[in-house]
């Protein structure tokens, strides 16, 4: 803004100087009328002129009248004024007569003089269209490449700085090896993939690992997202295409690296209106930039994406994007490395155990973990603390996974006791079930939507889950509202969403998994998709309504059997379940060695089944 307000300064400035410079020049009018030398001696004899002023050839008189007059003559050149005032006689012997210098430079410089309010208008001009260019520069410039280019000499990222992926860094390790050496693969008539595709969820570090190859090899890197390559106006996503490969042929040995591809590979044949076209002919001009490769170009294509199956076949056929590299969650070992590289320099108390952050972190990618670092790093900053204990990463874990604590959130004391037994219920449950998760934390404090939490580790990671494993879940998630029901004789709305997510995961054991006796081994249903937009929007229905029936039959079934498992449970170990609770309304949260040696401990006997009465109002 304040570069804007001195360039508007500036104009201004430009234009009063040659207004002023105008107004001096032609406000006087005209200098004299033009008369002949002859005449202007004659006057000199009789004593009418006052002065005369000699520049160069020209002459300019001033008379004695009243007012005065003023005259121009011009003289031949190399006549004297003075000698010829001094042969016409009279008084012209008495006019005072002044010479300038009549050099070429004061010439020039009247010259320039002269000129300067038109060389100041030309100078307006030309920064006016040289400004109106410059705001249309996006406009001229539409056919040229957004892609952003990173020297490869000094590389920021490496394989060092990337953890959690090893087949993957081994994957694309032969793709430096051939950035690097390409003789060697030449030499035995090999060819490196032209193509390579970098298949994950979000946060897996795709754009991480494509920098690192880039670093590894040292050749330069040209990054741009597929979205970019798509205007409005026909054909300048084919323009980019051509102009980015063509830069890219031009630094080679080099990478091209294509975030979000799907946004520009979809399907073809797929939607309608111009856009559509437009992104077609982007797509088609791709595919033909990247099957016109030959084998002595050293340019190797990477592209990102978390859709791969709406990708157009020929844009994956071999030739082109012939190698796939999957990136996935990493599993307990690669979230420890991840950790290393994210909290390499920062100061960590003697107390933090990365594994068992990493265990309790399951199914985090990599930019999750990052960020859980970062917030642990804030929260210890906030705390005024030199380094970052096991407390910042614990509290870190909670605030990812469900957002920051809501103390300021007034609750009554009943609304307190009933959500302390209703965790406490989905509590006693993980830690009795054989198949359940051990629980590592329980807390009635409200984190973002919920009221409270229980929060269960899985001992391994898991990759697949057996119906035993599930039916404690979904005993585990019937938990609290057992225990409402248990202890206060009625239910309450708190356990909608255990309801919702146990209903999801009982269908799916009914039709996903082929978990019912009664239905067989089979799945029922099929996921529509459209492939434009790249999103579920319906499950078409391939079996008959007895069938349907059936499953809902089936499903309402599996509830009501993890229910009654859950009031069994919970009916036979009521006093803990009362203590559970009571220990949540003392302390709140309850986790790790503590919560252990809660549930280790002997519960005392409670002689009334009714929780304390609340206090009375005033």
């Amino acid at each position: 803004m304040q570069t804007r307000w001195m360039r508007n300064t500036i104009i201004y400035l430009i234009v009063a100087v040659a207004i002023i410079l105008i107004f001096m020049t032609f406000a006087n009018g005209p200098r004299g009328t033009e008369t002949d030398i002859t005449n202007v001696v004659r006057m000199a004899q009789d004593g009418r002129v006052s002065t005369i002023v000699v520049d160069g050839d020209t002459l300019s008189v001033t008379s004695r009248d009243t007012p005065p007059q003023r005259f121009t003559a011009r003289k031949e050149p190399g006549t004297s004024v003075v000698e010829l005032l001094k042969d016409a006689g009279g008084k012209a012997a008495d006019v005072k007569v002044t010479v300038r210098g009549s050099s070429g430079f004061s010439n020039i410089f009247g010259i320039l003089i002269n000129f300067l309010p038109l060389i100041f208008f030309g100078a307006i001009l030309l920064f006016m269209m040289r400004q109106a260019q410059g705001s249309n520069n996006q406009t001229l410039s539409f056919g040229r490449s957004r892609a952003r280019m990173f020297v490869g000499n000094k590389p920021s990222v490496t394989f060092a700085d990337v953890a959690g992926v090893d087949e993957a860094k081994v994957e694309l390790q032969e793709v430096v090896e051939f950035l690097r050496y390409p003789e060697r693969f030449l030499a035995l008539g090999a060819r490196i993939p032209r193509g390579v595709l970098l298949v994950g969820p979000p946060g897996t570090g795709k754009t991480l690992l494509s920098k690192a190859v880039a670093g590894e090899a040292g050749v330069p890197f040209f990054s741009i997202s597929g979205s970019e390559f798509v205007e409005m106006f026909v054909g300048v996503g084919a323009a980019r295409v051509r102009d980015l490969f063509d830069q890219a042929k031009r630094n080679a040995p080099c990478i091209i690296f294509v975030d979000e591809i799907d946004a520009v590979g979809r399907h073809r044949g797929a939607g309608l209106g111009g856009g559509h076209d437009e992104r077609e002919q982007t797509l088609n001009q791709i595919l033909v930039e990247m099957d016109g490769f030959d084998t002595t170009t050293n340019v190797i294509v990477m592209a990102a994406t978390n859709r791969p199956d709406i990708l157009d076949p020929a844009l994956l056929r071999p030739g082109r994007f012939d190698r796939r590299v999957v990136l996935d969650a990493p599993d307990v070992a690669g979230r420890v490395g991840i950790m290393k590289v994210h909290t390499k320099g920062k100061p960590l108390d003697e107390d933090v155990n990365l594994e068992v952050i990493a265990k309790e972190t399951s199914g985090f990618t990599g930019a999750d973990l990052a960020n859980l670092v970062n917030e642990a790093a804030i929260l210890a900053a906030r705390a005024l603390k030199k380094t970052i204990s096991m407390k910042e990463f614990g509290e870190s874990i909670d605030r990812v996974l469900l957002g920051p604590e809501r103390r300021s959130r007034i609750i009554s004391h009943r609304e307190k006791e009933i959500t302390a037994y209703h965790e406490a219920g989905h509590a006693l449950l993980g830690n009795l079930l054989a198949n359940a998760d051990p629980v590592q934390k329980v807390s009635i404090v409200a984190r973002g939507m919920a009221g409270g939490f229980t929060r269960s580790i899985p001992p391994e990671d898991r990759h697949m889950l057996t119906k035993e494993q599930f039916r404690d879940m979904l005993a585990m998630a019937m938990g609290g509202r057992v225990a409402e029901e248990l202890i206060f004789s009625e239910v309450t709305t708190g356990a909608s969403n255990d309801l919702e997510h146990a209903t999801q995961l009982a269908r799916d054991m009914v039709t996903r998994y082929g978990m019912s006796y009664k239905l067989g081994p089979r799945t029922f249903g099929k996921r529509e998709e459209l492939i434009f937009l790249g999103r579920q929007i319906s499950e078409q229905r391939d079996y008959s309504d007895k069938v349907a029936e059936e499953i809902d039959q089936e499903v309402h079934l599996i509830i009501q059997d993890a229910y009654g498992r859950a009031q069994e449970v919970l009916s036979a170990h009521r006093a803990k379940l009362v203590q559970i609770a009571r220990h949540l309304i003392t302390h709140e949260t309850v986790e790790g060695e503590a919560l252990n040696r809660l549930f280790a401990s002997e519960a005392p006997p409670i002689e009334a089944v009714s929780p304390e009465p609340a206090p009375a109002k005033d």
